[in-house]
């Protein structure tokens, strides 16, 4: 019998400081007393490893050298030298069976961070990786390259989120979805937060705290990442599956755009902060060398395959968008309908039709930050719509709906919004039968707390939202199944985030059929006692 990965990663493989087996292959490790000198602090992986951006002969990973992660300068105790870092990738968890292997340099001016690009492996297979640094190891990793593009897999699982606050709760979340065993997991956003602590508590209360202030300097935003993989339940996310991630505000500033910081945020100043926050993002992430950031400008947006299964189209609604209409407010204004308003930006735009022109994939999906099609905010009141989502850029909605199209089977995954929602989006806004794409929203990891369940299923949104099909306020994530005839979608909620260990139940379930733009539910299950 196959030993599953949930086995592997809580049998200890994944601890720090596991030792290299008999008959294991790769670097010895020095166990003489003497070896401590070479090596002279504590553990150095003390932020784990992950991986991402799967290609058919490689991935990206990632570690990061802090072994005191919340010092004030922002370089995790390990102060101003350079120090070279050996690495394995092993078809195996046990190392016996190693394929690449080397050194790396790495210092301060990269944050301590590491990212490797391994190539030349062989498609649509499991890995495992690990570092070392004198006489300590580093966690182990699991990830996978993916299929070859001319291929067709028989399905894919993935899991995704988005919204992670750690003062308003436990990130239970991650460890629910790596116990779900996903092969493939998308962050959509707020992998981190920028307030100063006790900013914006949640309705319970915060539960813990952020160290140090609003993160303003790249030492700053360096510590708050640190901070956050500090967190074991996201350490073993990270270390579970290849990730595919995009920021959204809050790695910057709350509801930044361009070169406009957020309502909450001085413009003095905004360009060099803006590039703190994504030279640290890219320092904390498992992104490729060609994502450094120059300057305050980063590449974000980017294309990936699954074989003909799926092609995920990673969006960046941030860094090209114009301002937020209506100075950012509820409620539309003779700005908002202007017809060259872009929230991506003309040439992102134009990359985003080609791929879905061009594309083969049985499923394309866009994978972005804030909420898609049209989404009134209140159940009662009409035109409470967010400028910060596409509702304030319809144009530029319209225009992507034109792209999508020519897909075959389009779909877009957001985050941003702290619940849950499944939505098909219409083409006309008065016209049911205008669906042309559905959207699916998972809620917050853990911000704005607990959250409640709603055993009707959201339906007191019909009135204002006839096209949301359901809504829920508990944290949670989504889980995505994709086979050439079918996507299901299961939301996966928790009862509570305020303290560690909540089980996670399937609250809804939704099925989209191949060649159909409809949502169609397939499983319900309310919160125990409700």
């Amino acid at each position: 019998m196959e030993t599953s990965r949930r086995v592997l990663l809580k049998g200890g493989l994944v601890a720090a400081g596991v030792t290299f087996l008999p008959g294991m292959t790769g670097p010895p490790i020095d166990l003489r007393p003497t070896a401590a000198a070479v090596t002279p602090f504590d553990n150095p992986f003390s932020l784990g490893v992950a991986s991402g951006d799967p290609s058919p002969d490689g991935f990206v990973l990632w570690t990061r050298l802090a072994q005191l992660p919340l010092d004030d300068d922002g370089l995790g105790g390990m102060g101003q030298s350079v120090r070279e870092v050996a690495w394995q990738v092993a078809t195996d968890p046990g190392f016996r069976r190693v394929v690449r292997r080397g050194r790396v340099r790495t210092g301060p001016a990269q944050g301590h961070s590491i990212h490797l690009e391994p190539s030349g492996l062989e498609p649509d297979r499991d890995h495992w990786y690990r570092f070392r640094l004198g006489r300590h190891l580093s966690p182990v990793g699991h990830t996978r390259t993916a299929p070859r593009p001319e291929s067709a897999p028989a399905a894919l699982a993935v899991a995704y989120a988005s919204c992670a606050q750690w003062e308003h709760g436990y990130f239970t979340a991650y460890r629910r979805m790596a116990e779900d065993e996903p092969d493939l997991v998308l962050h959509l956003g707020d992998y981190m937060y920028e307030y100063d602590p006790d900013f914006e508590p949640a309705k319970t209360g915060n539960v813990r705290h952020h160290e140090g202030p609003e993160t303003v300097t790249l030492a700053d935003y360096r510590r708050r990442h640190a901070q956050y993989k500090t967190d074991e339940d996201l350490q073993l996310l990270h270390a579970t599956a290849p990730w595919v991630a995009v920021f959204d505000d809050h790695e910057v500033s709350d509801n930044w755009a361009d070169e406009s910081p957020g309502t909450t945020t001085r413009r003095d100043g905004f360009g060099d902060r803006r590039a703190a926050a994504l030279r640290a993002y890219w320092e904390n992430m498992p992104l490729r060398r060609s994502a450094f950031p120059q300057g305050p400008d980063m590449k974000a947006n980017r294309r990936f395959q699954w074989g003909r299964l799926a092609t995920f189209h990673m969006l960046d609604t941030r860094q090209y968008r114009d301002p937020q209409a209506c100075g950012d407010g509820m409620g539309t204004c003779e700005e908002t309908w202007e017809p060259d308003r872009s929230i991506l930006g003309a040439p992102q735009e134009a990359w985003v039709d080609e791929g879905l022109r061009t594309s083969t994939a049985t499923w394309d999906v866009l994978g972005q930050q804030v909420p898609f099609g049209r989404l009134e905010l209140s159940p009662v009141e009409i035109d409470r719509l967010s400028m910060d989502t596409w509702d304030g850029y319809p144009s530029c909605r319209d225009r992507v709906l034109d792209s999508m199209a020519q897909a075959a089977n389009p779909v877009v995954l957001t985050g941003d919004v702290h619940d849950s929602f499944a939505t098909e989006v219409w083409r006309d806004h008065e016209d049911p039968s205008s669906v042309a794409v559905p959207e699916i929203i998972t809620t917050s990891v853990s911000t704005n707390g607990d959250g409640e369940d709603t055993s009707d299923g959201g339906y007191r949104y019909a009135r204002t939202n006839p096209q949301v099909k359901f809504w829920n306020e508990l944290r949670g994530y989504v889980n995505l199944t994709f086979t050439a005839g079918r996507l299901d979608a299961d939301y996966r909620n928790l009862p509570y985030v305020h303290e560690p260990g909540a089980p996670v139940f399937t609250r809804a379930s939704f099925a989209v059929e191949a060649g159909s733009p409809l949502l169609h539910q397939t499983g319900a299950q309310p919160l125990a006692g409700s």
